[in-house]
Formats: C-alpha cells, structure tokens, sequence
C-alpha cells in the first residue's frame, strides 16, 4: 500500500494556518520598522531643580514618554532617538555653556529650548551661531531680540505675543458693570515678567485703564508685605501680577493676610498651574483670575491628549514630578512631537531644511494643531484666562484633576462660565 503524507498529515483549521502567517509577517514587519544605527541625538537643558523644576521635571517626563514611543515606532529616519540633556538648575548663567558642551562636545544633531523665557534667551546666541534650528519652550517674545529666522516658539500666544497673557484679564474687566476704571501693575524684574507686564500696559492703554502703581521687584524678594501694602495704598480696581512660581506664591500669601481685595487679580502668575502649588494655597486661590495654556476640558482634548495622561500620570509618582502633568508635562511630549514631525517631513537632520519645515506647514499635536508664523510665533494664539473658584482647604488631586474649581473666561470660544466679580465674592 502506498501511502500519502499529505493525506495522512492531520489537517489544520484554516483561521490558525492564517494566524500564523499573519504572525510571520507581523514580525518581518517589526523588524524592518525596527531603528538601527546611530542614534540621532537631541539635546537640551531643563529647570531639574531651583525654583522652574516643579514645571521642568513635568516637561522632561513628556519628552522621555515621546522618546519611547517614537524608538517603539522606529525611531526618526530609521535610527533610534536619544535625549541628551543637563539641569540648568533654573538659571540663566548655567545655559550658553550646557549648549555649547551639546553642541561642540556631545555633538547632538538636534537641539530644542530649554524651560521659559529667562532661560531660553542665554542660549539664543549659541544656537544662533551654530545655525541651529529651535523650538524653544513656553518662551514670552525671546525672539524679538534676536529676530532669528530659524527659531520657533511653542507657547500659544500668537502673534500678539507680550500682550496675550493679560488680554483676556482686561477683556474681562472691561465686561463688568461698573466697569472698572484703575489698574495697578507689579512684575519681577526678570525677563518673562517685564515682557509680560509690557503687554499689560499696552492693554491698560488700550482700555483706558489709569494706572495707579507700575513698579517691579527683585526676584529675590521675599517679604511681600511692603509691596501689597504699597499697592492696596494707591486703592486700584483691578491688580495685574506678572510674575515667576515662588513670587506669585508669596505674593498670594501676602494679598490674603493683608486682606486686600482689588475688584480684580491676577492675570499673568507663573506657578498657580502647578499642584504643588495648588496643594500650598488651596482656598487662597478662589477669586483669581490667571491665565493658562491648558485645561481638562473636551474642547481641549486632541488625538492623543488622553493616553498621554493616563501614561503620564501612570508614571509621575515614581518619578517625582507633578502627579497630573497638565501645565508642562502635555507640553514637553507636545514641542518636541513638533520637531519629530518636522524632521520626518524633511527627511532630513539638515537644519536649514527642517525650519523651513516648520515655517511652512502645520503641526497636530495632543495639545493642538499647531502654525508658526512671524518671527517663529504661532500664527494664531490660545491662551486661556480662568478664574479659581470654591476651593476648599484640604482639596486634592481628585478636585485638581477636573475643571469643578476653575472657570474658562476666555477666549470666548472655550468659555465654561461666567466670571464671579468683584474677586471678594468668590472668597
């Protein structure tokens, strides 16, 4: 008898013999997607500690998660990425020589800003002279300085830059019956906060506000008393603070023990989005009026924006940083999934044509689609103004995590509610 071993052999169901060519092809895949040869080395200097790390060390945990997740895709042009960065320990003074070891030493193909405007000036020269493209981080107007054709800031402004972060404060004031009619301004007399408090005059200007006080501080003020006292004195409706996260703590403590009540305050205070932050002043925040860059509202959540959070938040104890990530974690993923893109869309690490790149086409990032236009700006800006509001002593993450204590006020198209006016109302 004659046998046949492919008779004999026991037949397999047809959906496993397709399982399995699914799996051999499944795994060519991943291997051809998989990043190899040099990495292609990006480098930085992030606030790690000083007074800017509660924000920095949120940024950097974005930028490590976009780290993995671009290696797990197969890298930017086929190689593997790798972040190389130092801790500017929030100063401006640490920053030309972090960029220049990144530069002439570590020898990175690409470089991104570091933290804020005080921060990413220093380095403006260095990159300049190298021919660099970058995109720098939450910086107020660095570049009208430098007028530097391959910088790009990511921070939602506009090209209204300086006067974006009080214009929804006056827009509000300017809506209440009786109108306000005085304004006091104080700023840290540091980069961010004079840039700041420049666009706030321009808005008091264009509002007709009289200004009653107008005067800047060291940053190293401590003693905040004096400086509340001098303004309550002048009696102003309404009180714009420009300021950096360990002032704009002071300065609230300062306002609250004092028992000053100006009809209006806030408008552009570094810190208050931070939950450390939140967690020390509690139901010293209700009534203020400040702005922001991100809210968790739908009208804010972009493709992406939910599983970044949940991977972030899933992470943030373990690595020390604010456990919810919502004013620089979404952030630090977001400027450099911009530069990803742009280098992927150049097919190129050439400078030149990367920020060629970035002038000309649009970004979707999980904050946003983003546009750069004039000087590097946004095109368009988003910043936000929101008003605290019945927070308890005790809140924790469970209420910081929401949108139940904070208001939109504008701009009008991501309003959530009404402004509670004057501020006392809402103490």
């Amino acid at each position: 008898m004659t046998l046949h071993p492919e008779h004999d052999r026991p037949s397999l169901p047809l959906a496993a013999i397709l399982a399995s060519v699914a799996l051999i092809f499944s795994a060519g895949s991943a291997a051809a997607q998989a990043p190899s040869g040099e990495p292609v080395k990006i480098g930085f200097s992030m606030a790690l500690t000083g007074p800017l790390s509660p924000n920095g060390k949120q940024a950097l945990l974005g930028m490590k998660i976009w780290e993995e997740e671009t290696n797990a895709k197969g890298g930017l042009l086929g190689r593997p990425v790798k972040l190389i960065f130092y801790d500017d320990k929030s100063s401006p003074s640490e920053v030309p020589s972090i960029y220049t070891k990144l530069l002439d030493v570590d020898k990175v193909d690409l470089v991104l800003g570091p933290y804020a405007t005080n921060i990413i000036a220093p380095a403006m020269p260095v990159v300049m002279q190298k021919g660099k493209a970058f995109i720098s981080l939450f910086g107020l107007d660095v570049n009208h300085v430098f007028n530097y054709p391959k910088y790009f800031s990511m921070l939602p402004t506009g090209p209204s830059t300086k006067p974006s972060f009080t214009e929804g404060f006056f827009d509000v004031a300017i809506a209440q019956n009786p109108r306000p009619q005085t304004a006091a301004l104080v700023a840290a007399d540091a980069e961010f906060s004079r840039n700041a408090c420049d666009g706030a005059r321009e808005n008091a200007k264009r509002h007709k506000f009289r200004v009653v006080y107008d005067r800047t501080y060291p940053p190293s003020t401590a003693d905040f008393a004096p400086i509340v006292r001098a303004i309550q004195a002048t009696n102003p409706d309404i009180l714009v603070v420009c300021s950096y996260p360990l002032d704009s703590v002071l300065m609230v403590k300062a306002i609250n023990e004092i028992g000053f009540k100006p009809k209006m305050l806030g408008g552009a205070m570094v810190g208050l989005q931070a939950t450390v932050f939140k967690n020390q002043l509690g139901p010293l925040l209700n009534g203020i009026v400040n702005y922001e860059t991100w809210v968790p509202d739908a009208k804010l959540t972009f493709d992406g924006t939910d599983a970044f959070f949940k991977k972030y938040q899933s992470r943030a104890a373990a690595e020390g940083v604010d456990p919810l990530g919502y004013y620089l974690g979404g952030w630090g993923y977001a400027y450099i999934q911009v530069l990803g893109q742009a280098v992927n869309g150049a097919k190129t690490l050439n400078d030149d044509k990367i920020a060629d790149y970035l002038s000309k086409n649009t970004f979707k990032t999980i904050m946003g689609n983003v546009k750069f236009g004039k000087g590097g700006e946004w095109a368009e800006g988003r910043m936000l103004q929101v008003q605290y509001h019945g927070i308890k002593a005790g809140a924790g993450l469970d209420v910081w995590r929401g949108m139940s204590y904070q208001t939109v006020l504008t701009p009008s198209g991501l309003k959530t509610g009404a402004a509670i006016y004057p501020y006392e109302k809402a103490k």
